[in-house]
């Protein structure tokens, strides 16, 4: 279980950390490049998007990267294979995360079938609710894949509860409204939040949305199990080139 993984590595860490690479940026090369240096600097678990052509939930960065992978031409199967890949290289958990139009063209009990042949640990699509997702919770359970939910900053208490009963692995608990890659404010408004989070589950909980520096990880200790960074390493591929990305990734340690 993919639960059972990360307590284990939160018993030997503080924090653990996720990153977020869009499969095919800048090419399928260069990906597996960059998730080679990020599992080599640390990474405990890590996101791998299935470039979509509206992803609703991603900023400027990400939305680039999913249309520049787009624009050459990949697949979702190309993308399947690319997963096989990493988890067959490197011995950390791997997630999916995409939109639900991919798997509803693909075939909901097709993809998760397909997630768990390639070695895959569960899936983040931040467009398909719970009540509308009964088909995809039960090929989940079916296929040993944990549905990653999505806690919000306006998320009530009992919205908290629904989405953490039909949750497995952890919560993905959004750092502000908006979308990925802009500015957060580390500030008491998100200690009290989180604290929310944290009585509504006991799964652990991921933070995302604007976390680019050590010093935003070292202010989410105590309070997080897992800081998500996303498009600050995309920022720093794209900048500085692939082979900058491992020492980013150190450095936030």
């Amino acid at each position: 279980m993919l639960e059972t993984t990360i307590r284990k590595k939160m018993a030997q860490k503080d924090i653990l950390l996720m990153t977020h690479i869009v499969i095919g940026y800048p090419s399928l090369e260069a990906s597996f490049d960059i998730v080679k240096q990020m599992v080599e600097a640390g990474v405990d678990l890590m996101e791998l998007q299935i470039p979509f052509s509206e992803p609703i939930a991603d900023g400027p960065v990400i939305l680039k990267a999913n249309a520049d992978a787009l624009a050459t031409g990949i697949t979702v199967e190309e993308c399947l294979d690319f997963a096989r890949k990493v988890t067959e290289a490197f011995d950390i958990p791997f997630l999916v995360m995409t939109y639900y139009n991919i798997l509803y063209k693909y075939g909901v009990e097709k993809f998760a079938a397909a997630m768990e042949a390639r070695g895959l640990r569960g899936a983040i699509v931040p467009d398909l609710p719970p009540e509308e997702g009964t088909e995809y919770l039960t090929a989940m359970e079916k296929h040993h894949q944990a549905p990653i939910f999505i806690f919000a900053p306006n998320s009530s208490a009992d919205r908290m509860k629904m989405l953490a009963e039909n949750g497995k692995g952890f919560i993905y608990c959004v750092a502000r409204k908006g979308v990925t890659g802009q500015q957060t404010d580390f500030t008491r408004d998100l200690d009290a939040y989180l604290a929310r989070c944290r009585q509504a589950t006991d799964l652990p909980l991921a933070l995302g949305f604007g976390v680019s520096s050590k010093e935003d990880i070292d202010s989410l200790k105590g309070k997080a199990d897992i800081a998500v960074v996303g498009s600050q390493a995309i920022r720093v591929m794209e900048t500085e080139g692939v082979d900058a990305v491992g020492d980013f990734i150190r450095g936030l340690r």
